[in-house]
């Protein structure tokens, strides 16, 4: 049976959830077309995002493809499931490598799964604009697919980047599918990933906004923005962050 793997996989998703009791609730997901080529593009601020990302695939009868640092792939569990699911590896050294991937799986009427802020944001809302990769326009444009924003809030709160994960049962986890997005004539790259960049940032702060377990003292909550007023780093403190981290993966490769 095609994709057995990745219906497996899903299923040990859903057992995870319920262990842990996450009260995921996915709004929207009627959004996300039934056929045909599709950009997903969702915010990034936990490791396994995806996992939540990838419920809107299953409400429509769909599996989303997505890309994924190489370095996933070369694990040897991870890799070999990843492979499994028909996923895309991206290598940094080597995007155009991916971008082909990519394009073709689009042009089998595939959904591909794209992180425009590419690294996992330590300040738990959208990065800033000029952080945002133009991959999903790319790929909009060669395509003619539409961009269909994905937006996620919670799920940082279980396992995220600084070594932070929590066992605690209950969390909440919400995800919002967004309209799609269609290029405009005339429209490229840059333009659309400007427009992009806007609605997630909408799209989140919604999710915030709403967010029914909101700490009782936002300032000792490290997963609370701090737009928000809490002890998660602002932006630009996050942004040094991420660099730091970058420069330390690259040292440990050798770069």
């Amino acid at each position: 049976m095609r994709d057995l793997t990745y219906r497996l996989v899903i299923r040990a998703c859903h057992v995870l959830f319920r262990t842990l009791g996450l009260k995921i609730d996915v709004a929207g997901a009627d959004r996300l077309p039934k056929s045909g080529p599709v950009v997903v593009a969702a915010n990034h601020s936990s490791f396994i995002d995806f996992m939540v990302v990838g419920e809107v695939g299953p409400a429509r009868g769909r599996l989303v493809r997505f890309m994924a640092k190489q370095s996933v792939f070369d694990a040897p569990v991870s890799g070999q499931l990843l492979r499994g699911m028909h996923h895309i590896p991206v290598d940094r050294a080597h995007g155009a490598t991916a971008a082909r991937a990519a394009y073709r799986a689009l042009q089998e009427g595939e959904v591909v799964g794209i992180y425009p802020e590419a690294t996992i944001g330590r300040a738990f809302v959208v990065k800033d604009r000029a952080d945002v990769k133009r991959g999903a326009a790319y790929l909009a444009l060669a395509t003619g697919a539409p961009i269909v924003p994905v937006a996620h809030w919670g799920v940082h709160r279980v396992f995220t980047v600084g070594g932070r994960v929590s066992l605690r049962r209950g969390t909440a986890v919400q995800v919002l599918v967004g309209d799609p997005i269609v290029a405009l004539p005339g429209e490229d790259a840059e333009a659309l990933t400007t427009r992009l960049h806007a609605v997630l940032v909408e799209m989140v702060e919604q999710l915030v906004e709403g967010y029914p377990q909101k700490p009782a003292e936002p300032h000792t909550a490290w997963w609370w923005p701090a737009s928000h007023g809490g002890a998660a780093p602002a932006p630009q403190e996050a942004r040094l962050l991420d660099e730091e981290a970058r420069l330390r993966a690259d040292a440990g490769r050798g770069a």
